[in-house]
């Protein structure tokens, strides 16, 4: 299949641009691997029904900061810098609707729907009504700071995906024998931006916390400078990258609270000399002298607990993780496991976390594929499952999460079942010592196939071992919505016409 050419991208950003408010109703714009997310002055503006109408669209996730629109991989990557080129270029704020009603003739509660309301339009409402009201509860301190965190390590997700297949093939390339002279060249450019990825945090830990980014980047530096193996803390001398990504953001933290002390005490006319010098070096001496040791140590004890855990209990947590993750993913929450991920690829070239919690998504087909299946004169929701199921099958969960599962209820928690007992399986087999890893994170289902690793490399049964697993996710989830995932009075139900 050709890929869609770079007008219709820009065809798509300029008719979503409308359906959020035109630009004067967008503050923000940014992607990650599958979304594009959106800060919006007036979430009422949205015209919902049509932007989730329109064939681009997979679907929509709202957090308390962010409308994202989901737009599958690749899509999103095109379609965002021509949705900016259409902010930067407008001349008139209001090319959104602002008569587009009563936000609240939009919206319904899930009381509002019976399990028999199976069109497409009804069963996308209720999945609206359902994570409106799943946010308000959960929009605690604790789980907004998560967000943030989220935020700081979503953009860069492209470059993990990149070097990550790219260290993938190397290692590949080292197993077969082939082409020996090319693979320190691959090496070197997988390793080049992991090497500095504390910079990057940095950078993006000041600018999410109101701080000058350059500075948060020139903190977080210290941390991967090779000159710091020549200090000493705690009675033992620092080595380059001790902390990692967790001590290169508590110090571009710090160096951000230290930079807005100055410019509320420092006289303006000093400002520009002192503000960066005082910040760089206060930051800099606590992350020298108790940062990196502290983070040294947390980075430390991740790694060791993660490996404790699937080797003494692997079957146990792998049940439990694969089961949880999905309503993680219908939170929004899911992006804050990235830092506990990219410390694992630090140290050990491979999380072995992804590939267990990837299993939730094919929990999430099985069931899908279960209603397709038992529902077979409702033709809407057999539609809008057969146009989401190659997005499952990639690891974008969300169009088969707010269209399918959620709304009608027993779906959402026979898909956990399916992605329990998937990474069951997988932590099972890491109790026998075939360790299943990722080399970056973002991609899951069967898009994580070229970034698996494990001890023995991209091994014949490190990819059967993941297959495995996603082959028994489908069936669990399958057979649980099967046998316990629809009710009579839904199965009975008339399709919607």
């Amino acid at each position: 299949m050709t890929a869609p050419a770079p007008d219709a991208h820009h065809e798509t950003a300029t008719a979503l641009l409308p359906l959020v408010g035109g630009a004067a109703n967008v503050t923000s714009v940014a992607h990650c691997m599958t979304r594009l997310r959106l800060g919006l002055r007036d979430r009422a503006l949205v015209q919902d029904e049509a932007l989730r109408a329109h064939p681009a669209v997979l679907g929509v996730v709202e957090d308390d900061t962010t409308y994202q629109i989901v737009l599958g991989p690749g899509t999103v990557a095109r379609v965002t810098p021509a949705f900016e080129a259409l902010l930067a270029s407008a001349g008139d704020p209001s090319t959104g609707d602002p008569s587009a009603g009563d936000p609240s003739d939009r919206y319904l509660s899930p009381g509002d729907l019976s399990p028999g309301d199976l069109s497409p339009g009804d069963l996308s409402a209720r999945g609206e009504a359902i994570k409106a009201a799943r946010k308000e509860r959960n929009a605690t301190p604790g789980k907004l700071l998560l967000r943030r965190l989220a935020n700081i390590f979503v953009p860069l997700i492209p470059a993990l995906i990149g070097c990550g297949v790219i260290a993938g093939l190397g290692g590949l390339l080292v197993n077969l024998h082939w082409l020996p002279a090319l693979t320190p060249a691959l090496t070197a450019i997988a390793s080049g931006f992991m090497a500095l990825i504390a910079v990057f945090v940095g950078l993006n830990t000041a600018k999410e916390f109101g701080g000058t980014p350059i500075l948060g980047g020139a903190v977080a530096a210290i941390v991967v400078y090779a000159g710091v193996a020549k200090v000493e803390a705690f009675g033992q001398q620092l080595s380059p990258g001790q902390g990692g990504v967790l001590g290169a953001l508590a110090a571009a933290v710090l160096a951000v609270h230290v930079e807005k002390w100055c410019r509320r005490h420092v006289p303006e006319s000093l400002d520009v000399l002192l503000t960066p010098t005082v910040t760089v070096l206060v930051a800099g001496l606590v992350t020298v002298y108790g940062l990196m040791y502290a983070a040294g140590e947390v980075s430390g004890a991740i790694g060791t607990a993660a490996d404790w855990l699937l080797v003494h209990a692997g079957a146990v947590a792998g049940f439990v993780l694969g089961g949880l993750f999905l309503p993680l993913v219908m939170l929004g929450l899911h992006q804050a496991l990235i830092p506990i991920h990219t410390t694992l690829i630090e140290q050990q070239g491979h999380t072995v976390l992804l590939p267990i919690l990837a299993m939730a998504g094919a929990g999430q087909v099985g069931a899908a594929a279960a209603v397709y299946v038992r529902l077979r004169h409702h033709t809407g929701l057999r539609r809008t499952i057969k146009s989401a199921l190659p997005a499952g099958l990639l690891g974008v969960g969300e169009p088969l999460i707010y269209g399918v599962s959620l709304p009608l209820g027993r779906p959402f928690v026979t898909a956990c079942v399916g992605g329990a007992f998937g990474g069951g399986f997988v932590g099972l087999f890491h109790m026998l010592g075939v360790t299943v890893g990722s080399t970056a994170i973002g991609p899951s289902g069967w898009a994580l196939f070229p970034l698996l690793d494990g001890e023995q490399g991209l091994a014949v049964t490190t990819v059967a071992v993941y297959a495995g697993g996603l082959l028994t996710g489908y069936v669990a989830g399958f057979a649980a919505t099967y046998l316990f995932g629809l009710d009579e009075a839904t199965l009975t139900a008339a399709p919607a016409p």
